[in-house]
């Protein structure tokens, strides 16, 4: 038989998905894959109904619905202060993960080099392995998460055609300023890169910070390549609905990679969907409100389980250190440890790492709050587990 790509050779599965599968057998609380125990708001369902019966059920226009990149660009113009041109700034993907490839592909040649802030979702590594890229790594300093300018700068010296910014930040929940995304963008600028952001957690942020779009930075709307999603703002992360928001000579080369990767994302789930798209300020300031309760009970919890973590400001996910507790050799042999003996699952924090990194495992919180007082009474033995076990 003829070798296989070699392209994969560095591949193996998903750390975030491999947790979710031994949670599954153990019946373990999964706080691993960030994705919610609870319904979508009523409106959604209620349009999927209804639409599941008149339709459509055919292809749509292969960059998205008509109506649906309409709502979109109106909901997104407001919230990022521009006018988005539903026909030539749009594109929808199958959720943000095509949304991010697409970007990639669309970017960069083979050997290109792209910044990428570490930690990082494990997802940028392999699209820069897919699209043939080389990944620049630059260090968000823990705790604090801030980065050192001169070692951006150093990256972009490089010859770096791109750099990846996730804003709110999965893993660690943070929240760029206002300044840090001004250095960026002006070293951008200076630099001739493109910023592709990853913005999924875009109205889950919590007082006193906020999300502020590279996009609408002056000059930037031009180079950056904004991916998002409806998955976390709606809680339908199964109905992968993602979409990208560039300058029209980006997205007419965007439309290109989308039409032969996937051609469409799913048409009843985007007609379904604007009943969302249509939702008043009110909602998104009320999902804040309610993450940011189900993020008081959890850290509460792992603080009474004595465990140490970075506050997040955005986002649903924090990283605990068990640098002290772990008695294993790995972060992962610990988490599976915990699905098994504790109940509840978490990822080693060394899969968002570029170094070898074993200290840090990564919780979720985008749970219901009885899910989230149950774990924390599984988390509130733990330290007695430990003792047993040795």
């Amino acid at each position: 038989m003829p070798a296989l790509s070699k392209r994969l050779d560095g591949f193996g599965e998903s750390v975030i998905r491999q947790m979710t599968r031994i949670a599954l057998q153990y019946n373990a609380i999964n706080l691993s894959q960030g994705f919610p125990d609870f319904d979508p708001p009523i409106e959604l369902t209620s349009s999927l109904k209804n639409i599941s019966s008149a339709g459509p059920h055919q292809y749509e226009i292969t960059w998205g619905a008509p109506l649906f990149r309409q709502k979109l660009a109106q909901k997104q113009s407001a919230f990022m202060n521009m006018k988005i041109n539903p026909d030539e700034n749009i594109v929808v993907t199958c959720g943000s993960t095509e949304a991010m490839m697409a970007a990639m592909l669309s970017v960069c040649e083979a050997g290109d080099k792209v910044v990428v802030f570490s930690p990082f979702y494990e997802n940028y590594g392999a699209d820069a392995i897919l699209s043939g890229a080389v990944p620049i790594f630059v260090e968000l300093k823990l705790p604090d998460l801030s980065f050192d300018p001169a070692e951006l700068e150093d990256a972009l010296k490089q010859g770096a055609k791109a750099i990846i910014l996730c804003n709110p930040s999965n893993p660690t929940g943070k929240v760029f300023s206002y300044d840090e995304l001004k250095i960026i963008s002006e070293l951008a600028k200076k630099y001739d890169v493109f910023v592709i952001t990853d913005e999924v957690y875009e109205h889950i942020v919590y007082k006193p910070y906020k999300h502020i779009y590279t996009a609408s930075l002056e000059g930037m709307f031009e180079r950056t390549i904004s991916c998002s999603s409806l998955s976390k703002t709606y809680s339908i992360t199964g109905w992968r609905l993602g979409y990208i928001i560039a300058p029209k000579n980006v997205i007419d080369v965007c439309k290109k990679v989308h039409d032969f990767l996937t051609v469409g994302a799913a048409a009843p789930l985007q007609h379904a969907a604007i009943a969302g798209l249509i939702f008043d300020n009110a909602y998104y300031d009320n999902l804040a409100l309610q993450y940011e309760r189900k993020r008081t009970i959890f850290l509460n919890a792992l603080t009474d389980a004595g465990l140490t973590f970075l506050k997040p400001q955005g986002a649903y996910y924090t990283l605990v250190d068990i640098e002290k507790i772990n008695p294993y050799k790995t972060d992962l042999e610990f988490c599976k440890w915990l699905i098994k003996e504790v109940g509840v699952a978490a990822v080693p924090g060394s899969s968002f790492f570029h170094k070898k990194v074993n200290k840090y495992i990564r919780f979720h919180f985008a749970k219901k709050e009885e899910t989230l007082i149950e774990a924390g009474k599984r988390l509130a033995g733990l330290r007695e587990k430990l003792k047993a076990g040795k």
